[in-house]
């Protein structure tokens, strides 16, 4: 995995860590159609992919209605069915079967209280949960400062303060830096 995801995937685990409560072992509750893939890839097993995705140790779950849709999917789906058995099996609370996001839908709710951790493959299944009160897919929007309207004298006093700030800025960090170069003697080199 690239270092840039690495990073990502880290910092988004400690912030549901720190804000959500979730705990290791990691809760990952999975769909059919990413089990799927990770046969088809031969990423190795489910464990081992998704503890190395979130850095820590995992528990992988699938409900029966996910089992049940995987066998109504034919001979080529078969493998898959197999993989999806030695899997722990989540309890879902509705008594008919439902297809699979639904099913996914209903385990997680609206406020997630088992912290579950969704794997899926479906990008309708990912647009319905950001969609959700899921705070990592609301985008916070940049606020406009907005100045109050001024004379065009005021408007150059204003820009040429703005620009002596900025020059100062510029010639503190400046002196930092032509501070810190110190040669081997000790000596601070200008």
């Amino acid at each position: 995995m690239r270092v840039k995801k690495q990073k990502q995937n880290r910092k988004t685990v400690r912030f549901y860590k720190a804000c959500f409560a979730f705990r290791e072992p990691y809760k990952v509750l999975c769909d059919g159609t990413f089990i799927h893939h990770m046969l088809e890839s031969r990423l190795g097993t489910v464990n081992e992919a998704l503890s190395g995705l979130l850095g820590g140790h995992v528990k992988v779950f699938v409900t029966r209605c996910v089992i049940e849709e995987l066998k109504k999917l034919g001979e080529s789906f078969s493998g898959t069915v197999l993989a999806t058995r030695r899997l722990t099996t989540a309890r879902c609370n509705h008594e008919s079967l439902k297809s699979a996001t639904e099913c996914l839908e209903a385990m997680v709710g609206a406020d997630n209280p088992e912290h579950f951790f969704v794997a899926t493959q479906d990008g309708g299944l990912r647009k319905k949960f950001r969609q959700g009160p899921n705070p990592l897919s609301c985008k916070k929007k940049k606020n406009k400062v907005v100045y109050p309207q001024t004379t065009s004298n005021q408007c150059s006093l204003q820009e040429s303060q703005g620009e002596k700030a900025l020059g100062e800025k510029k010639r503190s960090r400046q002196r930092k830096r032509r501070h810190r170069k110190v040669d081997q003697s000790g000596e601070v080199a200008c």
